[in-house]
């Protein structure tokens, strides 16, 4: 429940952040582009959580997800890979 609530938080801020300033500026597509990498994510990390019975190895994968999404992020908002 913890990992869905930090998906809503993280999804706000933005939205929030769009009322104080112009520097952020999202459109939906951005909304949904954030929205399907933080759930798919997290329905990834959540079934193994529910499949893999060794912590260390749920925790490895789940980090290494968690890296990837940071990365998919990164490279959408300033492009650091081109």
């Amino acid at each position: 429940m913890l990992g869905w609530g930090a998906v809503a938080l993280i999804m706000t801020a933005p939205l929030v952040a769009m009322q104080f300033t112009s520097e952020v500026n999202w459109t939906l597509s951005d909304f949904v582009f954030a929205g399907v990498l933080l759930i798919g994510g997290g329905a990834v990390i959540e079934l193994v959580a529910w499949r893999v019975r060794n912590p260390v190895i749920r925790i490895g994968f789940s980090l290494f997800v968690i890296a990837i999404v940071a990365l998919v992020w990164i490279e959408g908002a300033v492009g650091i890979f081109h």
